[in-house]
């Protein structure tokens, strides 16, 4: 998918792209895992590549990667009131860089993943920040390309991430969806995608349903435990993955372009 989505945007600068071929993947994958905190974040990855590739267009140079913007609305109000692009297109011009005011307004104040109101638009928030997501890299797509709006949607409907995350929460449960792991690899998968976060013992059972969970805690957990793959309190019945265990998830179970998209 990245190699087909690099050529498509080819009329973009490459450190640019690469930066916006990965917020934009992670940001899909994050979505299609309810994973809607980290999607806020790849969203704002999008944003600031993005922008940068409109001011090197209307501006001829842009903001170095590693320093901050100051005042993202700002440099986008920059990019439509310039004078100097003399080959940017209307829609680099004017439209572009008030999605990005939009999608950037969604990820910083709503923060996507948050609390409050009668009903919890988080769902409805993720799904927005998808779409509009989707637009930009479109429109990006057809004006390198000088496709029309309608061959651009279709490459990048074909972009989309199709294939399985190997985690997948519903209903409360997590589960594991890829075929042949043990069952010491589901749990360090299953606590990894959790992220600095400590699990109950019984939940993680439940989520591997391993037919005896007296022999899944003794001997699995004891002995990843003992390995110092994780931290299992016995009192408490929390156990949270060590930094040990976070490497064997990354350098075994993931691979390289998971783990710089945030995808588990």
């Amino acid at each position: 998918m990245s190699d087909l989505l690099h050529s498509a945007l080819n009329g973009v600068d490459k450190p640019i792209r690469k930066k916006l071929v990965e917020s934009y993947i992670g940001l899909k994958r994050n979505l299609a895992e309810s994973r809607l905190d980290a999607a806020g974040l790849s969203a704002g990855k999008l944003c600031e590549a993005a922008i940068r590739h409109l001011q090197n267009r209307a501006l001829g140079a842009s903001t170095p990667f590693g320093k901050k913007i100051p005042n993202f609305a700002d440099e986008c109000r920059k990019i439509i009131s310039s004078q100097t692009g003399a080959n940017i297109t209307e829609s680099e011009k004017t439209i572009l860089p008030r999605a990005l005011v939009f999608l950037y307004t969604m990820r910083n104040k709503r923060g996507i993943g948050h609390i409050g109101g009668d009903v919890d638009p988080n769902a409805i928030d993720g799904a927005l920040i998808g779409r509009v997501a989707d637009w930009i890299i479109c429109e990006l797509v057809r004006v390198n390309h000088n496709l029309s709006l309608e061959e651009a949607q279709d490459l990048v409907d074909s972009l989309a991430v199709r294939q399985l995350p190997d985690v997948w929460e519903v209903a409360g449960k997590k589960r594991v969806l890829r075929d042949g792991l043990s069952a010491k690899d589901q749990l360090l998968l299953l606590l990894y995608s959790c992220k600095d976060q400590s699990v109950l013992t019984e939940d993680l059972v439940s989520w591997v349903e391993y037919s005896n969970p007296s022999v899944l805690r003794s001997r699995i957990l004891g002995k990843l435990h003992k390995e110092r793959f994780v931290e299992w309190d016995r009192c408490s019945e929390f156990v949270m993955l060590s930094p040990k265990g976070a490497k064997y998830v990354e350098d075994k179970l993931l691979g390289a372009e998971q783990v710089a998209a945030g995808d588990v």
